[in-house]
């Protein structure tokens, strides 16, 4: 039986989005986090973040190993996880059942045929570290981050309309 609200499910899904990061990357999205992580680079290593290009980047986005990734890669991953799910629907249409064993077994076979690096464990870094050292940079980083309001905005955006008129 699967349960979307188990601590199995999670961990299960959890692993298998690592399979596919280290098959993209070479890294799992902890190991992304922690490599990527840095208060020194400019929006602290980031590619994306929710509020881009010119909103505060927030402790949440720091959190998100796919936030790390150049767009090329962001573009590997969706068409290999697209790829991923047609074949398991074909699968699914074949057997009509499918256990987490077995679609576990068929995340190493796909990424296999297809030639992409195969995560062997779970990697070297735990999600705790990467996200504890996530935390930690943004502190840093936050502490430089530019605040600026709505009203600031309203009144720049303001500003360069007057200008573009005279």
């Amino acid at each position: 039986d699967y349960d979307p609200k188990s601590e199995t499910t999670r961990l299960f899904y959890s692993h298998v989005q690592d399979k596919f990061h280290y098959a993209i990357t070479g890294h799992t999205a902890a190991e992304l986090i922690a490599l990527n992580a840095d208060a020194g680079k400019p929006l602290m290593g980031l590619k994306t973040y929710k509020n881009a290009p010119d909103g505060r980047v927030l402790k949440s986005d720091a959190l998100v190993a796919k936030n790390y990734l150049a767009e090329a890669d962001i573009k590997k991953l969706e068409r290999a996880v697209s790829a991923f799910f047609d074949y398991i629907e074909g699968i699914i249409e074949r057997r009509n059942t499918f256990t987490m064993e077995g679609f576990a077994d068929s995340v190493d076979k796909f990424l296999a045929f297809n030639e992409y690096r195969i995560l062997e464990g779970y990697g070297c870094v735990q999600r705790q570290q990467a996200d504890a050292k996530a935390v930690a940079e943004y502190e840093k980083f936050n502490k430089q981050q530019r605040i600026e309001s709505d009203f600031d905005r309203a009144v720049k955006k303001l500003l360069q309309n007057k200008g573009a008129k005279q």
